[in-house]
């Protein structure tokens, strides 16, 4: 199928929200909080991206990810690169982007252990409109308030450094030893390349592009799949159509067409734009 659209699960978290964003519907009274919405069954490993939305009502753990090599020394498919496209914040979200000054790895053990790790990570302010990608190793936490996309490898593996007195298990071992001890370097997006077309990110894992409305040709290689991700607005692609609160995937060449409104995500594996 040239396009196709993705079902979307929600999943229910306890650091999650019941007012999510326009396109979903809110919890209703009484239900449990929603955190993220998948476009597509947890488990399901053979894409090779994910793509979530997130709706924070309290801080998420202090946690890391594996690279693709620190991945199959455990048996896993992939690493986990990620990044978030911040899509609403309150006016004091934040999100914790590695230490604040080079770690050992002892001192990180012993700071998840203790509590004290939450103080020694750089909490950065967060507002609508704002980007970040988080390289496999960084360790990080996103706090309360926001609504964000998540682009990642289509990795499920999380270690769990620290999750401020929640009963959930922590993955220290593991977790220590994949993380970066330096501060985080933030990546230099390459910005507008067109009226309406906008690289946020190109590589090592994929390309995530930002667009707005009209029409944009799109040739992908052979076995190549993109994400179409619908913030506002609404569009078509191969007779599907899609909008906000949606995703579909495409292959081969399309031609997207989308409302003068519509602001949507574009996203692919790869080093390179195509």
């Amino acid at each position: 199928m040239p396009a196709t659209k993705l079902h979307t699960h929600r999943v229910e978290k306890p650091w999650g929200r019941c007012d999510l964003f326009p396109g979903f519907e809110d919890v209703a009274a009484g239900g449990e909080p929603v955190g993220e919405v998948w476009f597509q069954e947890p488990g399901d490993t053979t894409p090779d991206l994910l793509i979530k939305y997130l709706f924070t009502g309290e801080k998420l753990s202090v946690q890391v990810h594996p690279d693709d090599v620190e991945a199959h020394k455990r048996g896993l498919p992939r690493g986990k690169d990620e990044c978030w496209t911040i899509l609403a914040a309150k006016p004091d979200s934040t999100i914790a982007l590695g230490p604040k000054e080079a770690m050992t790895a002892p001192e990180l053990h012993d700071a998840a252990l203790d509590g004290s790790i939450e103080d020694k990570l750089d909490w950065v302010p967060i507002e609508a409109g704002d980007f970040y990608y988080a390289a496999s190793g960084t360790i990080h936490a996103i706090g309360a308030g926001l609504t964000l996309i998540e682009v990642q490898q289509n990795s499920e593996t999380t270690y769990r450094l620290y999750d401020y007195g929640r009963p959930r298990e922590l993955h220290l071992e593991d977790g220590v030893a994949v993380a970066h001890l330096d501060p985080y370097q933030p990546i230099v997006s390459p910005g507008p390349v067109g009226q309406h077309r906008t690289i946020l990110v190109e590589g090592p894992k994929f390309v995530l592009e930002r667009w707005t409305g009209g029409e944009h040709a799109v040739t992908l290689p052979e076995g190549k799949t993109a994400w179409i991700v619908p913030i506002a607005g609404s569009g078509e692609v191969a007779g599907v159509s899609f909008k906000a609160g949606e995703c579909v995937t495409m292959t081969g060449s399309e031609t997207i067409t989308a409302g003068a409104d519509a602001d949507y995500l574009f996203a692919y594996p790869g080093t390179t734009r195509v």
